[in-house]
């Protein structure tokens, strides 16, 4: 049996999670978020980091900062998680979903200033399989028409656009420490990334339920009230440490991936210079991270059969999204502007192969020789 995915462990975890319990706080902002804190402010870097109990959640308290109200429009692609989406519903926005490029599986930049309206408020950049999106297009569209840029980096920790770190660039940005991401907090777990300095004061409030909690516990102010909207939007300690034990180790953790990542690519090449599979596409100005190693077959049924197979021989082999725009809520609260080119055809031909810390050479090549065996090599 070879995983799709196995949560990454590094040798600290224990001994961290250990001790956050001996800490008289635990419920969330303690010692560990700290050290958490210092090290993606230092290494990202950013304005400021936030730890959030998921991907998720920092997605909605971004929709919270940049005001979005009944009737918005938030243009983003529909091959993404739903998380991307339901963030905006959720505070009244319209989803305006656009094509993506075959090539990525990102939003296609060219098509998104003919999507806006006077409605517009933001553009939702997902960066797919730690791939960057073309950020500089992005930036000068929503510089033009004064819109807001929110970066959906869930997948994109250790990744970087023209040497700047994804989830840097916009205004906000997220990420995911889900058990499936390269960094994990412990099972769910997120950060939010805050760009633009004039978000930093409200989002400390609405990430501590709408309170000035954190302003009170730093001696800022002398009384502790509901001041705005907000949630519980805090990961605990426990979890913090646990990530905190990844973040140590977080190059190699890296490097790890890459070079199972560049293994698949090198053994598939064969396949694809027969024009049987296609393999992934990294532009020249993005560094990845080797979140993913997804290929693309002919068609939904070919895809089908070799999902099949790969069952057969107990490997985790997986599809990806299913277009939110076909989905029943995304028909209901979005709408697709232009035309589907690419978002439906591309990702009825995607696969995902196993990827995670501490993959094996033999376990990739047993991988690609149920694929060699498919296409009768």
């Amino acid at each position: 049996m070879i995983h799709f995915n196995l949560p990454p462990l590094t040798g600290n975890e224990e001994k961290y999670v250990l001790e956050s319990m001996k800490n008289t706080k635990i419920s969330g902002d303690g010692s560990f978020s700290k050290r958490c804190h210092q090290w993606f402010e230092e290494h990202l870097p950013c304005k400021k980091a936030l730890l959030t109990t998921s991907c998720t959640h920092a997605l909605e308290m971004a929709a919270i900062l940049i005001d979005i109200k009944e009737g918005d429009e938030v243009i983003m692609p529909s091959f993404t998680f739903v998380s991307t989406a339901n963030a905006f519903v959720l505070r009244g926005a319209k989803v305006v979903f656009v094509d993506i490029r075959a090539d990525t599986m990102n939003i296609d930049e060219t098509k998104i200033e003919s999507a806006i309206t006077p409605k517009t408020k933001a553009i939702v950049a997902v960066h797919y399989a730690g791939v960057g999106c073309e950020m500089d297009t992005i930036m000068e569209i929503a510089l033009k028409h004064n819109l807001f840029v929110i970066e959906d980096a869930a997948q994109g920790m250790m990744s970087k656009y023209k040497n700047r770190t994804l989830g840097t660039i916009g205004h906000i940005g997220a990420y995911s420490f889900h058990e499936t991401k390269n960094y994990t907090s412990g099972g769910e777990g997120g950060l939010l990334i805050i760009n633009d300095e004039s978000f930093i004061h409200r989002a400390e409030i609405v990430r501590e339920k709408g309170t000035n909690r954190s302003q009170f516990f730093r001696g800022i102010t002398d009384k502790y009230t509901w001041v705005d909207v907000g949630s519980s939007y805090l990961l605990n300690d426990f979890s913090a440490s646990f990530l905190f034990a990844q973040l140590e180790t977080a190059d190699k953790i890296n490097t790890n991936r890459l070079n199972s990542w560049k293994q698949y690519y090198e053994l598939l090449s064969p396949l694809a210079s027969k024009g049987l599979i296609e393999l992934p596409t990294v532009p020249t100005e993005c560094i990845h991270n080797a979140h993913m190693f997804y290929l693309k077959v002919k068609d939904l049924d070919t895809r089908t059969k070799l999902l099949e197979q790969f069952k057969k021989e107990e490997i985790g082999a997986v599809f990806h999204y299913v277009p939110l725009h076909s989905s029943p809520a995304g028909i209901a609260f979005g709408e697709f502007r232009g035309d589907d080119i690419y978002t439906t055809k591309e990702s009825e031909r995607l696969i995902r192969l196993p990827m995670y810390y501490g993959l094996s050479t033999a376990q990739i090549q047993e991988v690609v020789k149920v694929l060699n065996r498919f296409y009768g090599y």
